[in-house]
């Protein structure tokens, strides 16, 4: 081989081996649960914020959307041509022989036609990826939030049923006592006694299920599974701004992440289409060769390689994009129906659930009046104990639906925060009616 041409090749080596990127060591450690940062009551927006900084699922989604992005990298480089290189010694001896060689490059023309539309499909890609762990987030914000109003709201209805439990424990107490006096029967008695035993399977249910919602919101925002977290009971959603919300349904279709991650996945679909249609033409391979024989003579050469659409013809590529790309529109559609369908629903329970809210508010103001009354008859001796119990009774029942109440409204609200898209300056800060 001559001097020229194995400085080529050392200079081509030097090249390749400069560019070539280094191994990076990464230890795989068990990463260790987030403490609570402080002991401050924790309102819905940062329940939302620190959900949105610790979710485990979230931090794959991004490390998801890494990778795609990694893969729209590798998709917009242009693909690297091809040399060959060849040193022959002859074995036939003889005296005017010579060491034979050849040196070639050659590229693939094909790469370069559906370098747009590969390149243009992953960058697509890449684009849909980011949306979907903004839709998560989102998703994310909105599962903490409505844990919270679970918590808060359960906890409310535990501290009733307690007051309700301790007034049943009392009048069973008076019953019992009255009744092994002879003054009522036992089935005076025994629904009472009934009562109490169903009462305090509800706290225990109760209990179970806060237990569970504290996990589950503990594992959400990423924090030790015994993490203990103050959440402050007044903090709620008001309701979304009428304005806000025609606007948000207006611009559902390009507002929600995940909507517009479909619209990203069809227009990465349409240009892999695209690409099925270019290569459906002829593969063009072209080189150019210099070479030399065992005689010492010089040639070069210029090669050029397709192949010949005669049967194949990449159709069956095409139809499958084709077939592809009329699915994840009729998706598009799908989704973007369904979404505003569960937007109407839920508008309309929440205003159902409104106006449910101001007849149980005007009944427990009759009741707490009532109960009011009767506290001061039991002063002055008007009514007995059983009496005021009963009236007392008939308050908590209604507080308890009063709570169910505030509850639905706020998760139905956490629930169309997540759906129309709207931030949270688009409520107003406030009580949960």
């Amino acid at each position: 081989m001559s001097f020229c041409h194995r400085s080529l090749s050392a200079v081509c080596l030097a090249v390749l081996l400069g560019a070539c990127a280094s191994y990076v060591p990464l230890t795989l450690e068990e990463r260790a649960p987030a403490a609570v940062a402080d002991t401050a009551a924790i309102d819905l927006d940062r329940v939302a914020a620190l959900a949105l900084a610790g979710n485990p699922d979230l931090r794959l989604a991004r490390a998801d959307a890494r990778l795609a992005h990694g893969q729209a990298y590798a998709a917009g480089l242009f693909a690297d041509p091809q040399l060959s290189l060849s040193h022959d010694l002859s074995t036939s001896g003889g005296p005017d022989l010579v060491p034979a060689h050849s040196f070639g490059i050659s590229y693939d023309l094909n790469a370069l036609l559906l370098h747009s539309s590969n390149a243009g499909a992953a960058q697509a890609d890449a684009v849909k990826a980011d949306l979907s762990v903004r839709w998560q987030a989102w998703q994310a914000r909105s599962q903490a939030r409505l844990l919270f109003v679970k918590l808060v709201y359960g906890q409310q209805a535990l501290d009733v049923l307690g007051e309700n439990a301790e007034l049943f424990a009392d009048r069973v107490q008076r019953l019992q006592a009255a009744l092994a006096r002879g003054l009522v029967t036992a089935d005076t008695v025994a629904p009472n006694l009934s009562a109490l035993q169903d009462i305090r399977q509800k706290q225990a249910d109760a209990r179970k299920l806060l237990n569970q919602q504290a996990h589950d919101l503990n594992a959400l925002l990423g924090l030790a599974p015994s993490a203990a977290l103050r959440l402050d009971p007044a903090s709620s959603l008001g309701a979304p701004a009428p304005a806000a919300v025609e606007a948000a349904l207006a611009n559902l279709s390009t507002q929600r992440p995940d909507l517009a991650a479909l619209r990203a996945g069809y227009g990465a679909q349409d240009q892999r289409y695209r690409g099925a249609l270019l290569a459906q033409f002829p593969a063009i391979n072209v080189g150019l060769t210099r070479s030399s024989d065992t005689s010492g003579i010089n040639s070069t050469s210029l090669g050029l390689t397709f192949s010949l659409p005669l049967l194949n013809r990449n159709r069956g590529t095409i139809a499958i994009e084709q077939a592809t790309r009329e699915k994840l529109y009729e998706e598009y559609q799908l989704r973007v129906q369904a979404a505003r369908s569960e937007i109407d629903r839920l508008r309309t329970e929440q205003a159902l659930s409104v106006t449910e809210l101001v007849r149980v508010d005007a009944e427990l103001a009759v009741l707490a009046q009532m109960q009011a009354n009767s506290e001061l008859a039991l002063r002055i001796n008007n009514i007995d104990v059983l009496m005021f119990i009963n009236a007392r009774s008939a308050l908590l029942g209604k507080r308890l639906e009063q709570i169910a109440l505030r509850q639905a409204i706020q998760e139905q609200r956490v629930a169309l925060d997540t759906l129309l898209g709207l931030d949270r300056a688009a409520y107003t800060k406030g009580h949960t009616e």
